[in-house]
């Protein structure tokens, strides 16, 4: 497994690698001369936690939620259907190891905690109990904040946690992503006394997420499923293009087009543009929606095509997309970074990792990628098609000047900023 998020290396002493990483903890804080660099992902979260004014003397955390609230957050959570999966998977080998397992949300609440009764009843001196909140800016640096500050794994021994009253503890924790959207969804982590690490921990709880995201993949194929058998009668009474979606944009059955996976999310008495069918007003059928033209037949607007205008100089920037009708989509910086490099590809398109090295200047950032252009597909459905990722070529794109622009020249974004002096 990655040594970047392994704690500890086998065959380590542990107790003298915990008094080495103590001394590290102490002389950085002090101001002192380390003996020894802590890991990079650790360094980082010991800067943010310090930014957020977290103390290492740290008593106990804030109040846990209520357990009516927690029960709330359970039943609003899809990992409760991923549950027993997680169960058989972790439970056991946390209670045979000494460990508990513990799944947050994605706002780092504890919602379910299981294993060892003994580490359970050393842990709720910790304060880490179901409905506390275990984000860095509450607790410092521990798997499950840092997992979610990091998006990605991370494992933790001993003085690693900024907090010293958490320095006994070892976690590993694995952030779990909704595989339709790569919306995160929670966290899964397996915690336990420091002497109980072990390198393995981390493929064994990385694994138990990839198959948790599996069966979430499975039960959404499931309800598209269903879904589908509603949809096809609906469709053969449809002339003409149509297709039927469920509350996500995600397509169980067309006809009279071509195949897509996904469009825009449906809204009530809100139209929606569907590339090869044009303005589609949603009407609501069992499980999902039924799409065909609002418009003039053949799909497209009465235009003859849409239009997606980017306006960068706008508070906020925005994206505007013209066809019969006029839509105002709000973008937050990234996802206007991401159409400003989508249109600047033209029919080629991007990948994820060139959109990675472009956004952040390396390949390590698919992930993230993978999940905004979910989101932005959400909101502007077929005008983005992908593999690659590309901007669909019956759309007209409309860009402002870009040399000087301001968005441009401040966009952190190293394939964004090369467009401020013309260049590609």
């Amino acid at each position: 497994m990655d040594e970047g998020v392994c704690a500890v290396r086998p065959g380590v002493d542990l107790g003298r690698h915990a008094r080495m990483l103590a001394r590290v903890h102490d002389a950085l804080l002090s101001g002192d001369r380390p003996p020894a660099r802590p890991r990079d992902l650790v360094e980082r979260s010991w800067t943010r936690v310090r930014r957020y004014g977290v103390s290492p003397d740290l008593g106990d955390p804030p109040d846990p939620m209520t357990a009516d609230q927690v029960e709330l957050r359970r039943q609003a959570s899809p990992l409760s259907r991923v549950l027993p999966l997680l169960r058989a998977s972790l439970t056991s080998v946390a209670e045979d190891a000494r460990h508990i397992m513990v799944i947050t949300d994605a706002q780092g609440v504890v919602l379910w905690r299981e294993g060892a009764s003994k580490v359970r009843r050393r842990a709720d001196g910790l304060g880490f109990t179901e409905g506390a909140t275990w984000l860095e800016g509450t607790v410092g640096t521990n798997a499950i904040g840092t997992a979610i500050a990091e998006a990605a794994p991370v494992q933790l021994f001993s003085a690693e946690h900024f907090v010293r009253r958490q320095h006994p503890w070892t976690c590993t924790a694995c952030p779990v992503h909704d595989p339709r959207t790569g919306e995160l969804l929670g966290i899964v982590d397996i915690t336990g006394l420091a002497e109980t690490i072990h390198p393995t921990t981390v493929a064994l709880v990385c694994t138990a997420v990839k198959l948790a995201e599996s069966s979430l993949w499975h039960q959404h194929e499931g309800r598209l499923e269903a879904l589908r058998t509603v949809g096809a009668p609906l469709l053969a009474g449809v002339p003409g293009p149509a297709l039927v979606v469920d509350d996500h944009g995600w397509v169980a059955a067309v006809t009279g087009m071509a195949p897509v996976d996904r469009v825009s999310v449906p809204r009530p008495d809100q139209p929606l543009a569907v590339h090869g069918v044009g303005l589609c007003q949603p009407e609501a059928v069992p499980g999902g929606w039924l799409l065909r033209p609002s418009g003039p037949a053949g799909g497209e607007p009465a235009s003859g095509r849409l239009r997606l205008r980017l306006e960068l100089d706008s508070r906020p920037v925005r994206a505007v997309v013209e066809g019969t009708n006029r839509w105002l989509h709000p973008l937050s910086t990234r996802p206007a970074e991401v159409l400003l490099l989508l249109a600047m590809a033209g029919v080629a398109g991007l990948n994820a990792a060139e959109l990675s090295v472009a956004l952040y200047g390396d390949r390590e950032h698919l992930v993230t990628v993978r999940a905004e252009l979910s989101r932005l597909r959400r909101t502007l459905g077929g005008l983005l098609l992908a593999r690659p990722y590309r901007i669909a070529p019956s759309v007209e794109v409309q860009l402002p000047e870009l040399v000087g622009c301001r968005f441009v020249v401040n966009s952190t974004a190293p394939g964004v900023r090369a467009l401020a002096v013309g260049r590609r």
